[in-house]
């Protein structure tokens, strides 16, 4: 077998998959190039390790391996993008840039933390948990009866 077939069809395989990462602004998109390009990984492994002959096998192992960690790999990847899409309602990767709500303009977000670290009021302060604020209103209720 010449080696040269399967080392050029997982080269094209390997460019497809970087264009695709580098392209796609679809974060599913994203993740399937990124398969694609794994996929090449395993093919170079397996010719190589039938060029060679190897008695061990190692590519084929190695190979085994590979797909085992991208199953995993695709399984959390569509996880999250499932998550980030049900809060924020897309998964396009430009939009996907900063994951936590920027500050409103002309407001420094350490002072909104600081604010919220002093403020002591009814239901506010760290000892206040929901037990606490139940706590309040049944007290509340029993004022007023």
């Amino acid at each position: 077998m010449h080696l040269a077939y399967p080392a050029v069809l997982a080269v094209l395989l390997f460019c497809t998959g970087l264009y695709g990462v580098l392209a796609r602004r679809n974060a599913i998109l994203v993740l399937m190039s990124v398969e694609l390009m794994l996929n090449a990984v395993n093919l170079n492994l397996v010719a190589f390790d039938v060029w060679l002959r190897d008695t061990l096998h190692a590519g084929q192992a190695l190979t085994l391996f590979t797909i085992a960690i991208a199953a995993a790999e695709i399984g959390i990847g569509l996880a999250i993008v499932l998550l980030v899409y049900r809060n924020r309602g897309t998964s396009d990767v430009d939009r996907l840039r900063d994951l936590a709500d920027p500050p409103p303009t002309g407001q420094d977000p350490m002072d909104d933390s600081m604010a919220a670290a002093t403020d002591n009021g009814p239901g506010n302060g760290p000892a206040n948990g929901p037990d606490d604020r139940a706590d309040q209103g049944t007290r509340a209720r029993r004022q007023t009866a």
